[in-house]
């Protein structure tokens, strides 16, 4: 997973359990993208600070991840989505096969759905 990508998301999930200080700044390094420096300087705190602030968020909502997966079953929920809506878009093309492949797909689809919640 690209590093701002997993940033963003394990932020998304886990933020809220940030300090209000840890989230505006790690929000202005992800979201405002400025730099060190820009954010030392608005801060009024070294640009050492603010990097050694940004590795602890870091390492909290890894933490936060590591030990609730809520960022890793959401993927996973996603990709089953995503396999749901194209057994589902194959049923609709008009050259999808006869009943026993239709019924087969559906068969798929409800396996996944009951997969899906069982997750939740």
């Amino acid at each position: 997973m690209d590093k701002l990508y997993e940033q963003t998301m394990l932020y998304d999930f886990y933020g809220e359990l940030l300090t209000e200080h840890q989230r505006s700044v790690y929000e202005d390094a992800l979201y405002r993208d400025l730099s060190l420096g820009e954010i030392a300087q608005e801060r009024g705190i070294s640009r050492q600070g603010v990097h050694d602030l940004i590795r602890r968020c870091d390492r909290i909502l890894q933490d936060y991840e590591s030990k609730l997966h809520l960022v890793e079953r959401f993927a996973r929920a996603k990709k089953t989505v995503a396999e749901i809506e194209r057994l589902t878009g194959e049923v609709e093309n008009p050259d999808s096969g006869g009943y026993d492949q239709m019924r087969e797909r559906l068969q798929t689809v409800r396996k996944l759905s009951l997969e899906l919640l069982e997750e939740f």
